[in-house]
């Protein structure tokens, strides 16, 4: 799952309008901002398969450290707790535990049964990424609905929350076309480092949007 993701974060900006977006967005992604990192480090394996579908052609044999539940739990309790310590949030805090521990949820029901309770436990998933049209319609209802939410609970203080903000959304949405129709990463090096500059890149952009905008009643 990529904007279904992105999609949690937009719509829980009604639940923590105080909390930035980009905080909130680094929450929900956290898992996969974390992976690339352990993939390259040795820590974590994965490799690639062509094929006819392009949600299959990435293989994730061991990610006991960024995706399973347990590691989850324990990453989203640390970032509840270190971005309740730098604001008076108490809201925000826990908004941030659990969208930290929905990405495991999310990829539960996406992904082939890959994805660990725990660290050395069997995977799990329910395989919506079978369908290839099942799950761009999941995830574009899913996005469609989080970014209304959103836009419906903020407004733009000046030109920047309107025009950065919206040039990001449509950035985002075609990444998700790109994907579906662009060639996989050649390596799991190009897999890695494409996964930490872009991830990082939609949190950066969208922390400077958010900055931009206010919540409304």
């Amino acid at each position: 799952m990529f904007i279904g993701h992105y999609a949690l974060a937009l719509a829980a900006k009604r639940a923590a309008p105080r909390a930035s977006l980009g905080a909130l967005f680094a929450a929900t992604s956290l898992a996969d901002l974390l992976w690339p990192v352990f993939l390259l480090l040795g820590w974590e394996q994965a490799h690639i398969v062509p094929g006819p579908n392009p949600f299959l052609t990435l293989w994730l044999d061991s990610i006991p450290i960024s995706h399973s539940l347990v590691t989850l739990i324990g990453w989203g309790a640390l970032f509840g707790l270190v971005y309740r310590a730098r604001t008076p949030d108490d809201r925000g805090g826990v908004v941030i535990a659990l969208l930290v521990v929905s990405h495991w949820v999310l990829d539960f029901v996406t992904h082939r049964p890959d994805m660990p309770l725990y660290p050395g436990g069997g995977g799990l998933g329910l395989g919506l990424w079978n369908s290839v049209l099942g799950t761009v319609v999941t995830e574009s209802v899913m996005f469609a609905t989080g970014l209304w939410l959103y836009a419906a609970g903020t407004r733009a203080r000046d030109r920047t929350g309107s025009y950065g903000f919206w040039a990001l959304i449509a950035v985002l949405a075609l990444s998700y076309v790109g994907s579906l129709f662009g060639p996989p990463p050649a390596t799991r090096v190009a897999l890695a480092l494409f996964g930490m500059i872009f991830g990082w890149l939609f949190v950066g952009w969208v922390w400077w949007g958010d900055r931009h905008r206010e919540s409304v009643a």
